[in-house]
């Protein structure tokens, strides 16, 4: 491997790799997209995407095996999603093979960027659709840019698997009751930053998100999904048309299943009924399990398994997924593309 980089204490932020993919959308359809040098998008004051929020992205990850090989995680999963979220925001889909193709080119082209095996690092992936040409108007764009690039990112866990606390959100929602809160688009993020803020600054990692109409049900953990594992062996995770459907957390639920041998549940989750919970935790592309010691709700604080330690079934849990995502453990059928 001719880079030289500090392996074991990459961050999480931008780096400007050799290679990206680009493919534009233009009278009805996608042009051949391939790779390219330039990390500037060239674009035009009137683009949609700028005024109006049409736009799209994805969160995905390649990773070193063993054996010095590449892998991805379910990328068809993403591809599909973006596709919800394009069919949410009328933009076109981009096909799964054009998807998964695109983030497998960009992976190949810098798979020098990918980290070593053993330094819990990843090639952090970002794909990220567009509406883009000469619109004012409040309507979809007529013409589209498709771009994927990447970046190695460290473990997300400086110091190992570590329980924080988070705090309900009893001023702020994150989506809307039948809103865009299903589809992975910029403008949840950026709604989600005030009160993000708001939590860091009482010295809580992040915001416990209520559900938008009856303020009752626990929906997201920030930007991430939530699950409770019960005192009765159940692996419990929230279900509403305003969550956005983690990858992470769809696997988990086969995984607690087939692997461990829980009952997989996707409910309603009430806030006041944390007792039920002997863990608890979230989950999603970058950390893969953020385990939660406890949560503050008004003047309770409830406190999971403990606040400085992972509980068994969170661990077997993380080490179950990781193993699959860096080739150490047999993966279920069709979860694994080799590059």
């Amino acid at each position: 491997m001719s880079v030289n980089l500090d392996w074991e204490n990459l961050g999480f932020s931008y780096m400007k790799l050799p290679y990206r993919y680009l493919a534009y959308y233009k009278n009805g359809q996608w042009e051949k997209g391939g790779l390219t040098e330039d990390a500037t998008l060239h674009m035009s004051e009137s683009y949609p995407c700028l005024h109006y929020g049409q736009q799209a992205f994805e969160g995905m990850k390649a990773y070193r095996t063993k054996d010095g090989s590449v892998q991805l995680f379910r990328p068809d999963q993403n591809a599909k999603r973006l596709q919800r979220t394009s069919d949410r925001l009328l933009m076109p889909q981009v096909p799964t093979d054009m998807f998964v193709d695109a983030v497998k080119q960009v992976v190949r082209a810098n798979e020098e960027y990918v980290p070593p095996y053993g330094t819990g690092g990843t090639l952090y992936i970002r794909p990220l659709l567009l509406g883009v040409g000469d619109i004012i108007g409040v309507k979809p764009a007529d013409e589209y840019i498709f771009t994927v690039f990447a970046m190695p990112v460290g473990n997300y866990f400086k110091g190992g698997l570590t329980p924080t606390n988070f705090i309900v959100s009893d001023k702020y929602d994150r989506a809307a009751p039948y809103g865009t809160g299903a589809a992975k688009v910029g403008g949840n993020y950026a709604a989600s930053l005030l009160p993000g803020q708001m939590a860091h600054e009482k010295k809580f990692s992040d915001v416990i998100y209520l559900d938008p109409a009856t303020h009752t049900k626990i929906e997201e953990v920030g930007s991430a999904n939530f699950f409770g594992i019960t005192k009765d062996n159940e692996f419990v995770t929230p279900y509403s048309p305003s969550i956005l459907p983690s990858i992470t957390k769809y696997s988990l639920l086969y995984l607690a299943e087939h692997r461990l041998g829980l009952k997989a549940i996707e409910g309603d989750v009430p806030i006041d009924d944390l007792d039920r919970f002997a863990e608890a935790g979230a989950c999603g592309t970058a950390a893969v399990i953020s385990p939660i010691g406890g949560i503050q709700h008004g003047e309770d604080f409830h406190v999971f398994y403990s606040e400085t330690e992972v509980g068994p079934v969170t661990r077997k849990l993380y080490n179950e997924l990781t193993g699959i995502q860096f080739g150490d453990v047999e993966a279920p059928e069709g979860w694994i593309v080799k590059v």
